[in-house]
C-alpha cells in the first residue's frame, strides 16, 4: 500500500498576518507541505466555512487568525472581538476534533492583568483587563472544550518585517518627529515573528509525543516599551548610521488609551523550552534581523530549525 502522507499536511489559518506570513515563508524554506489561507478566503466566524477547509486531510491546523485591535475593541461592540477570538477558535477546534487533526492556537499575554509581580506561568489564573484580553481568554476555553489534541501558545509583543507592529511604527514615527514619548512603566517580552513561527513548527514536529496543553512562548528578556524603543533606534543607527529621535520616557497615565494595558505581562517560557527542546528566544538578535530585512538586506534566520 502507498505510504500515508497525511501526517505531513499543515493548514494555516490567518496566513495574511505578520505571524502567518512568517510561518508560510519558513515552512516553504523547510520544504513542509503547508496550505495557507487568509481571512478573506476563510472567515473563521462561519462554522461551515471553517469545517469545509479543515476537513481536507490535514494532520495539523495552525490558527494565527485573530482580532488584535486592542483599543478599537473597547469602542466597538464586544461581539466583534468575541466572534473572531472566541467563536472562531471554537469552530476550528470542533472541526479539528471531528477531522482527527491537531490544533495549534495562538493566544496572548493580555489574558493576564499584569499585577502578579513575577513572570506568569501557564497555570496562573487568567485575569484579563479589557475586551481583547477577555475575548482571547474565552477563545482558549473554546479550544480546550472542543478539541483534546491542542496546543495553545501564549505570546507577547510580536514584531517582524511583515505587517504592523511596534518596531515599524517606531521607525516611521522616528522619521516624522524629532522627539518621541514612549511608555516606560509597562513591562513585557518582545517576540520576533520569525522565532514564533519556528516555535509553531517545532510543535508540529512533535505531535506524535502528544504535547497537548497551554504553553508560553516569547522573547527571553523582559523590557519596557521605552527600552525596546531605545534598542530599536540604537540598532538602526548601528546598521545605517541614521540618528533616531530623542526618546522621552513617560508613565502610562500620561499616554491614555481606550484599553488598559497590563503593567507587567512577562511570561515564563521554561515549560515550552523544556517540552519542545527549544532555546530561549533572543529578541535582540531578532530585532537586528528584522531591521536588516527592512533595509533590503539578505534575510537572516536566527530562529533555528524545529
Amino acid at each position: 500500500m502507498p505510504e500515508d502522507k497525511r501526517q505531513d499536511k499543515i493548514l494555516l489559518l490567518g496566513g495574511g498576518g505578520q505571524l502567518g506570513r512568517e510561518i508560510e515563508r519558513l515552512a516553504k524554506a523547510r520544504g513542509l507541505p503547508l496550505t495557507s489561507v487568509t481571512r478573506e478566503a476563510v472567515d473563521i466566524t462561519h462554522r461551515l466555512a471553517v469545517r469545509s477547509v479543515v476537513d481536507r486531510g490535514f494532520s495539523l491546523v495552525v490558527n494565527a487568525a485573530a482580532y488584535t485591535a486592542v483599543d478599537r475593541a473597547e469602542m466597538e461592540e464586544e461581539g466583534q472581538a468575541l466572534a473572531v477570538n472566541r467563536d472562531g477558535p471554537g469552530f476550528i477546534a470542533e472541526a479539528c476534533r471531528d477531522a482527527g487533526a491537531a490544533l495549534v492556537h495562538l493566544s496572548t499575554d493580555y489574558v493576564f492583568d499584569g499585577t502578579k509581580g513575577a513572570p506568569y506561568v501557564e497555570t496562573d489564573p487568567v485575569t484579563p483587563l479589557g475586551v481583547y484580553g477577555r475575548s482571547k481568554a474565552a477563545g482558549e476555553v473554546s479550544v480546550r472544550q472542543a478539541c483534546d489534541r491542542h496546543v495553545i501558545l501564549r505570546t507577547s509583543w510580536v514584531f517582524g518585517a511583515q505587517g504592523s507592529n511596534f518596531v515599524k511604527t517606531m521607525l516611521r514615527l522616528g522619521r516624522e518627529r524629532r522627539e518621541l514619548s514612549v511608555v516606560a512603566d509597562q513591562f513585557g517580552c518582545p517576540t520576533p515573528a520569525l522565532s514564533l513561527a519556528s516555535a509553531v513548527l517545532a510543535v508540529g514536529a512533535r505531535l506524535a509525543e502528544a504535547p497537548w496543553g497551554t504553553y508560553h512562548c516569547c522573547g527571553s528578556e523582559r523590557t519596557t516599551w521605552y527600552d525596546f524603543a531605545r534598542a530599536i533606534f540604537a540598532e538602526q543607527k548601528a546598521l545605517t548610521g541614521e540618528v533616531g529621535p530623542l526618546l522621552k520616557p513617560i508613565a502610562t497615565e500620561d499616554y491614555p488609551t481606550a484599553a488598559r494595558r497590563p503593567p507587567d505581562s512577562t511570561l515564563d517560557c521554561l515549560g515550552f523550552q523544556a517540552r519542545f527542546h527549544q532555546s530561549a528566544i533572543d529578541w535582540r538578535q531578532g530585532l537586528r534581523d528584522v531591521l536588516r530585512e527592512l533595509q533590503g538586506g539578505e534575510r537572516v534566520s536566527s530562529a533555528g530549525r524545529a
